[in-house]
């Protein structure tokens, strides 16, 4: 299994704070460093500073920053909105990150639903952005791939590319695609057909399972072998060495202790080392640690010592 360390970085963070989380995390042995794609904090949840300081960062300025300053992370969203940028745009960003990376990059993409920070910050929120998905999925992933040399067109119900030169190129031959969700039909077919990784979020055993059985045979219905993808699962993270330790960080993140040990991945070490190994049994590949407190040194050693035997 591999295991990324995931940030929310709206919630309040500076660019040298979000460095200095990546920097542990790759001193640690941590396969990847993911963060949010959002413009705006949630959930009553704020680790800055008075009056909400210091607000936002942008997520690809931030990973094109540590493209730079790491050197074995892979660097990705979880997930980047269509509403955010065009296809276009994002798949320059993407590839130069990943340049910039020597090829490290992964993106995640989905459709958005934080309606709020689109309206604070002037950004269109349709109603409708599955069939925005679709059509993003198809331009990247063709304008990554189109051969140097050659153009590409493309003209659909959301955006139309006329004789694009399709570049710069990624240094990765497949930059990994991640698409996720607990849609019943929409998503896995869209996993199916254009992701290297299929994602199930914040939900339990149960409810994991069911979601990678939904994109094998979304898989197997258009003849591609399951197998071929990768799925991986991502859970928020409070663990303790003792019952009062775990207390004190689940509510430090302002989650319940209770569901945090039921759904996710919350509770002392045992009880965590315990859900990982169903979570593998369950064929996760890769398992996304979310954080909300990057200033938790000792948090953060404790989880590398607990993931380190499932590698």
């Amino acid at each position: 299994m591999e295991f990324c360390i995931f940030t929310e970085p709206q919630q309040g963070y500076t660019y040298d704070e979000l460095l200095a989380s990546a920097l542990a995390a790759e001193a640690l042995g941590f396969d990847g460093w993911f963060r949010s794609d959002h413009y705006l904090a949630m959930d009553g949840i704020w680790t800055g500073g008075p009056g909400g300081t210091p607000g936002p960062t942008d997520a690809w300025t931030t990973l094109a920053g540590l493209a730079r300053d790491t050197t074995t992370l892979r660097l990705g969203t979880l997930v980047s909105s269509v509403t955010y940028r065009y296809p276009g745009v994002l798949a320059i960003q993407v590839a130069q990150v990943d340049q910039m990376s020597g090829g490290r990059a992964e993106l995640g993409l989905g459709t958005g639903w934080f309606a709020e920070e689109h309206a604070q910050y002037g950004i269109p929120f349709p109603e409708k952005r599955f069939g925005m998905l679709d059509e993003q999925l198809q331009i990247v992933t063709s304008l990554w791939s189109t051969p140097i040399g050659s153009t590409f067109d493309f003209a659909g119900s959301h955006y139309t590319l006329t004789r694009s030169s399709a570049l710069p190129k990624p240094t990765q031959a497949r930059i990994p695609l991640i698409v996720g969700g607990n849609g019943a039909k929409r998503t896995p077919e869209l996993a199916a057909r254009y992701a290297t990784e299929f994602n199930i979020g914040f939900v339990d055993d149960a409810g994991v399972s069911a979601a990678f059985d939904r994109v094998r045979s979304a898989a197997s219905a258009i003849q591609r072998d399951p197998s071929d993808l990768r799925y991986s699962v991502a859970q928020p993270i409070a663990v303790g060495r003792t019952e009062a330790e775990f207390v004190a960080r689940a509510k430090r993140n302002g989650a319940d202790p209770a569901q945090l040990r039921s759904q996710n991945l919350g509770g002392t070490v045992d009880e965590v080392v315990d859900r990982l190994g169903r979570l593998r049994e369950l064929g996760a590949d890769r398992v996304y640690l979310q954080l909300f407190d990057l200033f938790d040194a000792d948090h953060l050693a404790l989880i590398a010592e607990i993931t380190a035997p499932f590698k």
